[in-house]
């Protein structure tokens, strides 16, 4: 089963990515890790699906069985740069997949930004099937909260991610 992890932060020094490695790294199988802040920006604003970086992400997402998306919350929703590239993906690029939907935010004011901004999207381009979102706030990503485990090995049980390690 191959695996991509799609992180949607901008920032380098991301908590969101930092989670998305802390997942991967659980997974009892290879995975790919997508970093769309290392995507080439204007090749993506300009919907370039032609630059070789972009075709790269592309393939990556048609190889992939399950797609994690992981995303902070700004403004009660998804990134911008997770917006641009779900946007230059194909009508039906996630059809025939299970899709995980992760996002973290400083508030759970935006707990609900994971069914009512990030599960649409991710429906619209055809996921076979969108779990069961994991919103984490920020503050339980450094160091991980204990209290975060088990939904994490849950989220990991409900998709055959792995077996968590």
């Amino acid at each position: 089963m191959t695996v991509l992890f799609i992180s949607g932060s901008p920032s380098a020094g991301s908590r969101t990515g930092r989670l998305v490695d802390h997942l991967a790294g659980r997974l009892d199988r290879p995975a790919t890790v997508l970093r769309l802040r290392d995507l080439p920006a204007e090749p993506l604003l300009h919907g370039d699906v032609t630059h070789p970086e972009l075709a790269r992400a592309a393939r990556l997402v048609r190889a992939a069985e399950v797609i994690v998306v992981a995303t902070p919350i700004y403004k009660a929703a998804y990134t911008g740069l997770l917006k641009s590239f779900l946007d230059v993906l194909p009508q039906g690029a996630f059809t025939g997949k299970s899709v995980v939907p992760i996002a973290t935010g400083g508030t759970v004011a935006h707990l609900l930004a994971v069914d009512y901004a990030l599960r649409p999207v991710l429906s619209v381009l055809g996921a076979r099937h969108v779990t069961r979102g994991l919103f984490v706030l920020d503050t339980q990503i450094e160091p991980l909260a204990e209290e975060l485990l088990p939904r994490i090995d849950a989220l990991l049980e409900e998709v055959p991610l792995a077996e968590v390690a």
